[in-house]
This record gives C-alpha cells, sequence and structure tokens, in this order.
C-alpha cells in the first residue's frame, strides 16, 4: 500500500524548486506534461501514487499545493507548458496579490488570516489519500512567504496533523554576498526556530554551497537560477528514488529517515551528489564504480552545506549518520567492498557515542531518462558541521539587532506590536540552544550533556511520537 506524500510550496523560491521538482519526476515516471502517461512508460515497477494520484479521466495529477502571496511565479507556472499538470483547486494566490515585501511578519499574519482556505485544501488532500505518511514543505528561509507563511503552516500542520511526518527542503540564503533582502537575518533566525520545533526533518539547501559547486565543480562563471535550480530538483527526487522505486528497504519516508535522525533536534540533513551535471554537461564521462561514487559523496567539494568546508573547526566536526542512496546497476557484494575500503582509509569521522556505520540502500533508476553514468549517488548526512551555518545566521542577526535596525517592519503586525521582541529573544535562545546541542554531539559524554543540560531537558520532554528512533 502506497503511504503518500502531499508536497507544499510556499513563496517564490519554493514554487520555483517545485515546478523543477515535478518535471524530474514526470520524467522519471514516463508522465506527459499534460498528465498523461507517455506510451512507452508501460514497464511499470515504480510507485506513482506517493506523489501522484489519478483523476478519472487517467491524468496524474501531482498532490501539490501551491501557494503565494503574490501571483508572478504561479502565473508563470498556469501559463507553462505544465499548465494542465495541476490541480487548479489547488492553488492559492493572495487576492491582493502584494506579497509579503521581504518581511517575515508579514507573510506570518497573512498566513494566519487564510488558513482557513488553505488548511481545507490540505484536508481535502488529506482525505483523498489512502495512508497518508506526511507533508514535505518547499520553502525558502530569508524572504517573507515561505519563511513567514511557511512557519505559521508548519505550526498549523504540526497541531493538526501531529501523528504524521513533516520533511523540508528549505533554502538557505546566500552567506557570503550582500543581499537585496537587508532584514534577511531577522526572517533566517525566526523561521529557524520553526524549523527546529514543528519540522521533523529538514533537509537544508545552501545558497551558497551551490553557488560554489555551480562555479567551481561544474565551471558555471554565473550561475543562473535555473541551473541551481536544477541542481536541487536531482537532490530531491534522488532522496524520494527508494519511495518511489520500492526495494528491500527505505521504502516509506519514516524507514528512510529513523537512522538519520538520532535525537529529535539534531535533524537537519546536508546532502551531496555525484556526478554532479547539468544539461550542457550531458556527454561528460566519469568513472562511477561504486567506490568512486560513495568515495565522492564525502568530500567536502561535493557537499551542500558550504560550512561543512569553509570553518577552521571542521575537523574537530564529526558524521552523526549516513545515508546513501545508489541508484544503477549494483552488486551488493562491491557495496560491501567499498565500505570497507572506505574503513580502512578512514575516510569518515563518525561520532563516538552511536554506531559507526554508512547506510546504504540501493535504487532502481528509471528506466525512461538516459544517463551517461551507470551509477549515481546520493548522500544524506546529519554531520556536527552545520552548527556553523546557524551560528553564521546568529552572527549576522546579532549585527543587526545590535543597531535596532529595521525593527519597524516588524512592529506593525500584532506579534511584535507595543515594541514587543520577545519572539526574537526566544528564536535566538532556541537556536543558540541548537548549536550547543550539535556541539555537544561532538564529544563522547553527549548522553550526559543532554540530561543534564536545562537545554537538554527540554529536548528529552520534546521527544515526538511520530519519529520512533
Amino acid at each position: 500500500m502506497p503511504r503518500e506524500i502531499i508536497t507544499i510550496q510556499v513563496g517564490q523560491c519554493g514554487n520555483q524548486i517545485g515546478m523543477e521538482f515535478w518535471k524530474q519526476l514526470c520524467l522519471e515516471h514516463g508522465i506527459g506534461k499534460d498528465g498523461l502517461l507517455e506510451d512507452f512508460a508501460t514497464q511499470g515497477g515504480d510507485r506513482k501514487d506517493v506523489f501522484f494520484y489519478q483523476a478519472d479521466d487517467q491524468h496524474y495529477i501531482p498532490r501539490a499545493l501551491l501557494m503565494d502571496l503574490e501571483p508572478r511565479v504561479i502565473n508563470g507556472i498556469q501559463n507553462s507548458e505544465y499548465r494542465n499538470l495541476y490541480n487548479h483547486e489547488n492553488i492559492f494566490v493572495s487576492e491582493h496579490g502584494g506579497g509579503a515585501g521581504n518581511n517575515w511578519a508579514s507573510g506570518y499574519h497573512q498566513g494566519e488570516q487564510v488558513v482557513d482556505d488553505i488548511m481545507d485544501m490540505v484536508d481535502r488532500e488529506a482525505d483523498g489519500s489512502d495512508s497518508l505518511e506526511g507533508f514535505v514543505l518547499c520553502h525558502s528561509i530569508a524572504g517573507g512567504t515561505g519563511s513567514g507563511m511557511g512557519s505559521y503552516l508548519l505550526e498549523t500542520l504540526n497541531d493538526r496533523y501531529s501523528k504524521k511526518l513533516v520533511q523540508t527542503y528549505s533554502v538557505f540564503p546566500n552567506q557570503m554576498e550582500t543581499s537585496d533582502v537587508v532584514v534577511q537575518p531577522y526572517n533566517s533566525l525566526l523561521t529557524l526556530k520553526r524549523l527546529t520545533l514543528n519540522a521533523d526533518c529538514v533537509v537544508v539547501l545552501d545558497n551558497t554551497a551551490l553557488n560554489r559547486i555551480a562555479v567551481e565543480r561544474l565551471h558555471l562563471a554565473n550561475p543562473t537560477f535555473a541551473q541551481t535550480n536544477s541542481l536541487v530538483s536531482t537532490v530531491m527526487s534522488a532522496s524520494t528514488t527508494t519511495l518511489r522505486y520500492p526495494g528491500y528497504m527505505n521504502n516509506d519516508l519514516v524507514g528512510l529517515l529513523a537512522s538519520l535522525i538520532p535525537t529529535p533536534r539534531c535533524h537537519f540533513l546536508m546532502t551531496g551528489y555525484t556526478p554532479l551535471t547539468v544539461e550542457r554537461q550531458v556527454n561528460m564521462i566519469r568513472k562511477t564504480t561504486v567506490l568512486d561514487v560513495m568515495r565522492r559523496l564525502l568530500q567536502t567539494k561535493n557537499i551542500m552545506v558550504s560550512s561543512y568546508a569553509r570553518t577552521k573547526e571542521a575537523s574537530q566536526a564529526k558524521y552523526i549518520s549516513i545515508l546513501n542512496i545508489i541508484q544503477g546497476e549494483v552488486d551488493p557484494t562491491q557495496v560491501h567492498e567499498s565500505l570497507q575500503r572506505i574503513r580502512e582509509r578512514k575516510l569518515v569521522n563518525f561520532i563516538e557515542w552511536g554506531p559507526a556505520s554508512i547506510q546504504v540502500a540501493l535504487s532502481r533508476k528509471s528506466p525512461y531518462v538516459q544517463t551517461t553514468h551507470r551509477v549515481s549517488g546520493l548522500m544524506l548526512a546529519n554531520h556536527t558541521s552545520i552548527r556553523h551555518l546557524f551560528s553564521k545566521c546568529l552572527g549576522q542577526y546579532e549585527k543587526l539587532r545590535k543597531k535596532q535596525a529595521f525593527l519597524d517592519n516588524y512592529r506593525k503586525f500584532p506579534m511584535f506590536e507595543d515594541n514587543d521582541l520577545s519572539e526574537f529573544d526566544e528564536s535566538r535562545e532556541i537556536i543558540e540552544s541548537l548549536v550547543d546541542e550539535y556541539k555537544a554531539c561532538e564529544s563522547p559524554d553527549y548522553i550526559k550533556w543532554g540530561m543534564e543540560d536545562a537545554g537538554g531537558a527540554n529536548v528529552a520532554a520534546a521527544l515526538d511520537s511520530k519519529l520512533v528512533v
């Protein structure tokens, strides 16, 4: 029986990466741009029902909700060649169409006002599922709609569907460049609080790392949004292959995440993918034995979180858990030999209080998508170096907060009226506690820290019945 997953795309960034995700899924399952199954797509063996459902006229329709507070991106989708793919009842655009002005408080407040309409859409999709497993949220943490409205939706989903998993693909802003969004640190901090408290798993997509990979690995001088979104869609589709092409393990979301998340707060995952290509490089040939793929996945230049490669303390950081999803025709004995070689060469530095093992899931490749490489791999890793990314967000927040800059934009909304800025202070405390916990994970006595520390007591109290590991 399929374990259905509902995808929620919020804001400009969320809808753009969501659109690329559905394009990729349609290619892999042999579904045409109008939602009809192509004549050649008769081999079967895949589970389309996890992410699609069939309408009465045999159209395959994504289990997707498209939401935005301004119409530009969604209008672009509705005018594209994929306009007949979606259920138009599942598209929400704010009536005034003015957006959130890159203001988290505005997005949150507007989300509060329209939550009934949105949850009607969510409930309708949930009722149409035989065995709903959870939700996937695609959004950015730096703007207004994806961060603010996305935060409100996370809280609401966690409250209404408390037994369902909530996974997010969260795009973090480029930390190396000056942003057009001057209040980006405020928005990021407030969203990080919700990602910490209300999500079961967060796949971190760091724009800094995506741009670095595009420039250094793919040799693109000025990578476009389309090219970086293509990298994101590749990661998203690869991370769901075991759900869509079931094998002997990791056939559902809880099975996929259980080995990666040992404690509720430490649920932020970084990703790596190989071989990396974009459209113009389809003819690039690389050696892709299982060992080559798994070794390259562990190299910092292929990992899509910049903090891992850029911090002085990277040598002290350790892996908490690793899941490699290997696609292609692979002999299990090759996997065993590769793991032995990696262990002998000591390529991986694991935490001392957990099992030092790399989980490997073998998955079939789509028969409808031709690639030049025989084997490809995705790594989902829980790594303590991700705390440096959160520390960077905290540091940028502190710079703005010390100057009391741009706070008037937030005081206009109910949560911050009467100069009540306690939400900022509480968010900062939660993220500082998260950084401390990831740092504590690097030491062998982490379990004691969890029991003795006040923050750790709160973590223990927050153990969620949804994800028992």
